[in-house]
């Protein structure tokens, strides 16, 4: 359990332009090997998350994968 100084009840941090967009997920640098998932959380401030719906149903954080967005 933590404390964010962005979120609270009513403040939660300005998210960026990839929110809700397609991108392609891999681990482990095989990029042979993907996932398509969907940016659920993008920060553009503290605390800097991004986080990722997979398709198949797992969530996971931008920094557990390599990501490339879709137009």
């Amino acid at each position: 359990m933590g404390v964010e100084k962005n979120i609270t009840i009513s403040k939660f941090p300005h998210q960026g332009s990839w929110l809700g967009k397609k991108t392609k997920v891999c681990f482990h640098f095989d990029a042979n090997s993907y996932i398509m998932g969907t940016i659920i959380r993008d920060d553009m401030e503290e605390p800097f998350r991004t986080i990722i719906s997979l398709d198949d149903g797992r969530v996971i954080l931008a920094t557990e994968c390599m990501h490339s967005p879709q137009s």
